[in-house]
């Protein structure tokens, strides 16, 4: 079972929301999960997405993002920053990095950051480096 969850981007909160190309549910379960996502040397920070799904470069995402035990669903634009192909060398697991925009970055670059105190610095690896 995966720590990260991406839910079914035509449901919102459980109620039928209007399709749109770009909207993800993300659930982020624990903290090892959050540090492998955390892509912390993007301008306002990122996240990896594990994902099959094709994107390009560029593309806008809206996630609502849930963090650890919280309930709160935190709302977060941004765009589609870092490809991973599937069947990468080094076995990076398939997906795309996701830079906040300036926007929304502060609030969740904030609740991320402080979730990972002592473990921002650490070398073990991520999805992305």
């Amino acid at each position: 079972m995966s720590d990260i969850s991406i839910m079914d981007p035509n449901m919102v909160d459980n109620t039928r929301a209007l399709a749109r190309p770009g909207v993800l549910s993300l659930v982020i379960k624990d903290r090892n999960a959050l540090y492998t996502a955390y892509m912390p040397f993007l301008k306002g920070g990122g996240l990896f997405i594990p994902s099959n799904k094709p994107y390009k470069l560029g593309d806008e995402v809206f996630m609502l993002l849930t963090l650890i035990d919280s309930k709160e669903k935190i709302p977060v634009a941004g765009h589609v920053v870092w490809i991973t192909p599937q069947n990468a060398p080094g076995g990076h697991p398939s997906g795309i990095g996701i830079q906040f925009s300036a926007k929304d970055s502060e609030v969740a670059r904030t609740k991320i950051e402080t979730l990972l105190i002592g473990q921002l610095q650490s070398d073990r690896p991520t999805h992305t480096m």
